[in-house]
């Protein structure tokens, strides 16, 4: 781990107005493959048991709750952490029940679809060698706050039940999606593109042209100046920014590009919104997830116990839309409410770190944070209960006992 990534010191020296471009652990290609061959992430493994492995990397019980082939980071753990999330303690969704391990020399990236001119697929070695970027940025699970639907809503919701732990921040380094677009000839008529993944399930979400073409859509081979781990995608992964996590798909092997709509069951079926309160939008069941909302999470336990006296209390907000502006956070259930310190640096769709002094009593506390982004966008008390118990942006109530 690059503990340096970590350091505060680091951190105010981080850019503030622009992270497209600038790129502050980037690695070398020469690098990049020693890495990659030190870390074993290679072909060597493959038909292995740890090859089958839903989780390859270590999920001790003090970094993360484990929920099959999922891992959401516990928030205690980030309390005296810096900005970005390290990749052992990031989070992990699976749609698939295995993590694929794919060979750098032999995987390819295929781009196909009528509104190419050109298709043509590119190698490991062909990405790395392409002007790379580094990003800051977040990935978030659409189902990120699903268990607080149960809470709020008193019914019962399929899927992992995730408080707020499916989310990380990190330096992500790679090639923009439209280097290798422009590459295959990406003509005036495409209007979708659809990235697919090499895991069992071959996820496949679309996106828009004119997302694909942003400056911060990234191909991604690197994450926090380490070669991309295999549970977050090695050799490739899509970093979408500020959209839903399962648009930033994992093992990326194959591109379509077309001139009309293109659909899946991740955005038709699943990651959509279905409820009273949402219309169809066929062939979609309801609206179709997108960008995330504003959120909040405190650095403490959930549920938990912390000990009495005068303390620094700590918390997280973050959106995809926008930079966040303000957090006010209470302290008795949102009785009476105040104005948190916001901490720099606040990063466009990453998170902006913030702290309030708290006389911590004995006695049971909830908690709340409260949330503004740019795009004029405050947490609400409430949202409307959806079937699949996606986008949870309403303000929680933090249970925390004192002793």
């Amino acid at each position: 781990m690059h503990r340096t990534l970590l350091a505060e010191p680091r951190h105010r020296r981080i850019r503030m107005d622009r992270f497209v471009g600038t790129a502050p652990f980037a690695l070398s290609r020469r690098r990049l493959f020693q890495l990659v061959a030190a870390a074993g992430i290679g072909a060597t493994r493959i038909g292995t048991a740890e090859a089958r492995q839903a989780i390859v990397k270590p999920a001790p019980p003090d970094f993360f709750l484990q929920d099959g082939s999922n891992l959401e980071m516990r928030w205690e753990a980030m309390y005296s952490r810096g900005y970005l999330v390290p990749n052992e303690l990031f989070f992990v969704r699976n749609n698939s029940p295995e993590v694929p391990r794919l060979d750098p020399a032999t995987w390819r990236l295929e781009l196909a679809g009528p509104a190419l001119a050109r298709p043509r697929s590119f190698s490991y070695d062909e990405i790395l060698a392409m002007p790379s970027v580094s990003v800051i940025r977040a990935i978030e699970c659409a189902g990120n706050g699903r268990n607080f639907f149960e809470l709020a809503h008193g019914k019962k919701i399929s899927g992992t039940r995730w408080t707020l732990g499916a989310i990380g921040v990190a330096e992500w380094t790679g090639v923009p999606l439209r280097e290798v677009l422009e590459r295959a000839g990406v003509t005036r008529t495409a209007r979708d593109v659809m990235p697919e993944g090499a895991d069992a399930r071959r996820i496949r979400r679309p996106i828009p042209i004119g997302k694909a073409m942003e400056d911060d859509t990234l191909l991604v081979y690197a994450m926090n100046g380490q070669p991309l781990p295999p549970d977050h995608g090695f050799p490739l992964r899509l970093l979408v920014p500020g959209w839903v996590g399962i648009s930033h798909v994992k093992w990326l092997s194959r591109i379509e590009v077309s001139g009309q709509l293109l659909h899946s069951d991740y955005n038709t079926t699943r990651y959509v919104l279905v409820g009273p309160d949402y219309r169809r939008e066929p062939p979609a069941l309801g609206p179709v997830l997108t960008t995330q909302k504003v959120k909040s999470a405190f650095e403490l336990p959930w549920d938990g116990e912390v000990r009495a006296g005068t303390r620094l209390l700590r918390g997280r907000s973050w959106s995809g839309e926008g930079r966040i502006l303000k957090v006010d956070v209470s302290l008795d259930d949102g009785k009476t409410w105040q104005p948190a310190r916001l901490r720099e640096p606040n990063i466009d769709k990453a998170w902006v770190r913030w702290d309030v002094d708290w006389d911590a009593r004995p006695g049971a506390h909830r908690l709340r944070a409260r949330a503004t982004d740019s795009a004029g966008n405050t947490q609400p008390d409430e949202i409307p209960f959806n079937e699949q118990g996606y986008s949870y942006w309403a303000v929680v109530s933090h249970p925390i006992r004192v002793s």
